[in-house]
């Protein structure tokens, strides 16, 4: 069983993938190669400096198709531990060189037992400081710390960017939304459980709807338990269209057009 292919209007965009990860080295050319014709621009996220610099590297080499993002995650941080003050000063560099759409993916990961609440805060806070400071989209990454996520976000107002994998309810929607952010939906947004998702997702006005994968994690319904795929997004536009009752083509033209106005791409060619 998988995914079928998408043979809408208007190419997919996906805001959100892990294409260096290790689950692709067995045939990453391929994955790459398979993006088009469905999907019109794909970024790869680095998390950390090396994997930032591996993104680039992937993207520079399929300009066409690829773009990429770099950011000290939370997992990032906890491992640059005390020395988090070089890490962030050779992400300054390093997103100074250029080549990069975004900063991120950054936030808070409550999930897992990392750096204390307070350390996590502090480095999500500064590098939305430095996202300003070179006006760069940023890539939030919020899980089980939507209070703390939200204050700091407050805090740093005229930031811009996408809260990726949105996981919480209407009420997280809504006061994201207040702060002009875009929300992305994945693959949880089909799984059996996530009514309070699909319910958040329906209130997201068309000019912040945004889509990803996070692949090779979180893979749709009905193939949880293997690796994602970029071209899956399809499952996700099909499943945003039912839920908001809205037609596939009018999800993929608002999603892509989002995408590429929020992160400087150039627009499919039937846009000019």
């Amino acid at each position: 069983m998988t995914i079928p292919p998408w043979t809408g209007e208007v190419p997919l965009v996906d805001t959100h993938c892990h294409l260096t990860n290790g689950r692709f080295d067995a045939d990453r050319a391929t994955v790459i190669d398979g993006l088009a014709p469905a999907l019109w621009r794909t970024m790869t996220i680095g998390t950390g400096l090396e994997d930032g610099r591996a993104a680039r590297a992937l993207a520079l080499a399929h300009p066409d198709r690829l773009a990429c993002a770099v950011g000290l995650d939370p997992f990032s941080c906890h491992e640059a531990g005390d020395a988090f003050p070089t890490a962030l000063s050779g992400l300054e560099a390093l997103l100074a060189e250029g080549g990069f759409s975004a900063l991120g993916e950054v936030g808070l990961e409550y999930y897992h037992q990392l750096l204390p609440k307070p350390v996590q805060r502090e480095h999500f806070a500064a590098q939305l400081a430095l996202a300003r400071r070179l006006d760069l989209p940023v890539v939030i990454h919020l899980r089980d710390a939507w209070e703390d996520g939200l204050d700091v976000l407050r805090a740093h107002r005229g930031c811009r960017g996408i809260i990726h994998s949105f996981s919480g309810t209407e009420v997280e929607a809504r006061a994201c939304l207040d702060l002009g952010w875009h929300l992305s939906f994945n693959g949880t947004v089909t799984y059996k459980a996530n009514d309070a998702l699909r319910q958040a997702a329906r209130i997201v006005p068309a000019d912040r709807l945004l889509i990803e994968t996070d692949a090779p994690y979180l893979p749709p319904l009905p193939l949880r338990g293997r690796r994602n795929e970029p071209t899956w997004v399809a499952a996700v536009v099909r499943l945003l269209a039912e839920v908001r009752g809205e037609r596939e083509d009018d999800v993929a033209a608002w999603t892509t057009q989002n995408a590429c106005k929020l992160l400087g791409w150039a627009l499919p060619p039937m846009w000019g």
